[in-house]
């Protein structure tokens, strides 16, 4: 009887093991993916700041300009084009981290996409009106560009730190069991855009 005792505790005991094992590691990966999806969601928020700008610099162009004529009606087809290419790259992510390289390939692509639309956005206002560049609502445009697309790079720096401690941990053994049976799926990456060490350079002195 004792014997049947001793070995029912151990089975009992190794069975309590495993569900401590397998709740700890579930809730280390599941508390590494929440912060993946945090990082993620700095990372829109900066792309936000940078599509909240182009309201900014429309009133400041709306102060120069005439609403009638070529040169505005060029200069509204440029903002209109960024508007549009911005909504494009949210429509990508839907809020969400990607799933895959691809879809993330996409999100980057998008997103190049609106950052080239808003310089060519504001090259179109530089043209057509030339003194609006010496003015300090368009100089501290110009300095809220800048320093949101480092935003966006040190965003995407904190994302792609916070996804490589996440993906070593659901493969690294034994969480990989887990990870496996728990859905815990490797997240991607941003890649490096060339130029990207450089602090963005949309004005022409």
């Amino acid at each position: 009887m004792n014997k049947k005792r001793i070995i029912l505790f151990a089975i009992l005991g190794v069975i309590l093991i495993l569900i401590i094992w397998i709740a700890s590691g579930y809730n280390g990966m599941l508390s590494q993916e929440q912060t993946v999806d945090n990082a993620w969601g700095n990372v829109e928020s900066q792309y936000q700041r940078r599509k909240d700008l182009i309201p900014n610099l429309e009133r400041t162009v709306k102060a120069y300009a005439k609403h009638e004529g070529d040169t505005y009606l060029n200069v509204t087809k440029a903002r209109t084009a960024a508007m549009n290419a911005q909504a494009d790259a949210e429509t990508v992510s839907q809020g969400q981290a990607p799933v895959d390289e691809q879809q993330m390939q996409r999100y980057m692509d998008a997103q190049d996409n609106a950052r080239k639309a808003l310089d060519i956005y504001v090259n179109a206002v530089k043209e057509a009106y030339p003194d609006l560049k010496s003015s300090k609502n368009f100089s501290d445009f110009q300095a809220q560009l800048e320093g949101t697309e480092n935003r966006i790079q040190v965003a995407r720096e904190a994302y792609n730190a916070a996804v490589k401690d996440y993906n070593i941990s659901v493969r690294k053994f034994p969480n990989v069991i887990i990870s496996g049976m728990m859905g815990f799926q490797k997240k991607s990456m941003f890649q490096a855009e060339a130029g990207a060490q450089r602090a963005p350079q949309v004005f022409e002195e």
